[in-house]
């Protein structure tokens, strides 16, 4: 049984990290790892993402009135002369891919990649390959601009976010500084882009929960999603406002320092200098 504490803790960190380019399911694992916190299970990490959804549709909720209403004028059909109804159809062509990654994996088990090594590599290395994207590409587009190959590539690239420490924010933004977007434009259809994925998954689980779940289990869920959207909500509204004037590379140089922590503490060299 998880105690309020851990799902304060849990739920915090992940309505900090989901929308920073940082891995927040990383974060999430590496608290059971090295905290006396013990794993959350499924169903409490997507009730945090559940969280982190709301801070989403209340953040860009004017965005998402426009779309639809885009979507309205042209009959529902696909249009990309109408930039408003365009949005939905490249964020349903960028959500393809990673359901259909999703459910290919699915049959093969993905607890194998949850090791602190993986997690290491995937955080330093994708850290690195953020900051190529962010200091060398271009800043010139918006996703106005975006046509549906870029979506298919962005979307593409979401499916790595399959492997723990990847970031599934920091993976589409650093494909859409590749693309050329703004930052604060890359950033808002990473977020958007969420939007689908994690709804997806939580549906299914929220479903089992009301089904399934004790009173205790339905309580505990409600209490991650509302602190995971309190915190998510700021994390939000902060690099949204940091991206107007800034790069990434506070969050490029926190990814490098954290994933060779993990990486010297997994070859068991962190042991050794501490000793």
């Amino acid at each position: 049984m998880l105690t309020n504490l851990h799902i304060l803790y849990l739920s915090i960190l992940q309505g900090l990290t989901e929308f920073l380019p940082v891995s927040s399911s990383g974060h999430l694992i590496l608290l059971s790892k090295f905290t006396y916190f013990p794993d959350q299970g499924l169903v409490l990490d997507v009730a945090v993402h559940f969280g982190s959804i709301l801070a989403v549709l209340i953040y860009f909720s004017g965005t998402l009135r426009d779309m639809f209403k885009g979507l309205w004028k042209t009959n529902f059909l696909p249009n990309m002369r109408n930039d408003d109804a365009k949005l939905f159809w490249l964020l349903v062509v960028g959500t393809l891919p990673v359901v259909i990654a999703g459910l290919y994996l699915k049959n093969y088990g993905m607890e194998w990649l949850r090791s602190t090594k993986i997690i290491g590599w995937t955080i330093l290395g994708y850290g690195i390959l953020l900051f190529i994207a962010d200091s060398c590409s271009m800043t010139i587009r918006q996703i106005k601009h975006m046509t549906i190959i870029d979506a298919v590539l962005i979307g593409l690239a979401q499916c790595l976010a399959l492997i723990p420490g990847t970031s599934r924010s920091g993976i589409t933004i650093t494909m859409a500084r590749f693309l050329g977007l703004e930052r604060a434009e890359a950033a808002k259809f990473s977020m958007l882009l969420s939007i689908p994925a994690i709804m997806g998954a939580t549906s299914l689980v929220c479903w089992k929960v009301i089904n399934d779940g004790t009173i205790a289990e339905i309580t505990q869920v409600f209490d991650g999603v509302v602190y995971s959207y309190i915190a998510s909500i700021v994390a939000i509204y902060v690099v949204m406002w940091w991206l107007k004037k800034s790069t990434f590379l506070p969050f490029v140089i926190y990814r490098i320092a954290l994933g060779s922590l993990l990486l010297l503490d997994s070859y068991g060299y962190l042991n050794k200098w501490l000793d």
